[in-house]
Formats: C-alpha cells, structure tokens, sequence
C-alpha cells in the first residue's frame, strides 16, 4: 500500500516562504513521477510543480516559476516543494502525488495522493 504524507503547511504574509514536504512509502518511485497540485476554494486542482524521481527533471506551472522549487531526497523517500515570495493567490490546499508512468500535468495520471495540507497567505 502506499501512503503519501505531506506536511509543512501553514499561514504566512505576502513575500514569506515555507517548504511543504510529502513523505512517501509502501514502494519504490524510482523513475516515477512525483507532483505537487494545488485546490483554492471554488477552483480546480492545478499542477504546480512535478519531478522525475530517478532523473532529476522538473516542470513548473507558469505562476511559481523563479518563486518555487521542487526537489526531491532519493534517501528519506521524501519530496519538496520549497515556496519562497508567496502571494495570496497562492492560498490553496496543496496535495502531494505520485505516478506509476511519469510526469504530467494532468491529475489524471496520478495513481497515488496525499490528504493535502494548507496553504494560506495574508497581503
């Protein structure tokens, strides 16, 4: 079975930082596809940042770019999302996911998700 925790969530003011991290388990994500997806109230789920978890590559939605970084601890089974200048828009439920076949953009592809923390950001 595999779980996926994320935890590092919380409140900030505009311009404050804080480093989400997603704790994954139960089997190996080697060459997989580890996401972090975002829900505001009223929105769809939107992808936000992903990562190769064997190879290193990432991909970022338009609106993080420069502010956010995705990184992932092949030892710990543990994946990042360090969020610095955050904005107010940028208050959502953040999940953590994982795909059997790669990265993507679309929530589709992810087999596996956490219970989501939260995000919110004070102007």
């Amino acid at each position: 079975q595999v779980q996926l925790v994320e935890s590092g969530g919380g409140s900030v003011q505009a311009g404050g930082s804080l480093r989400l991290s997603c704790a994954a388990s139960g089997r190996t994500f080697v060459g997989r596809g580890m996401a972090w997806f975002r829900q505001a109230p009223g929105k769809e789920r939107e992808f936000v940042a992903g990562i190769i978890w064997g190879g290193g590559t990432t991909d970022y939605t338009d609106s993080v770019k420069g502010r956010f970084t995705i990184s992932r601890d092949n030892a710990k089974n543990t994946v990042y999302l360090q969020m610095n200048s955050l904005k107010p828009e940028d208050t959502a439920v953040y999940y953590c996911a994982a795909s059997l076949g790669g990265l993507f953009r679309s929530s589709f592809n992810y087999n596996y998700w956490g219970q989501g923390t939260q995000v919110t950001v004070s102007s």
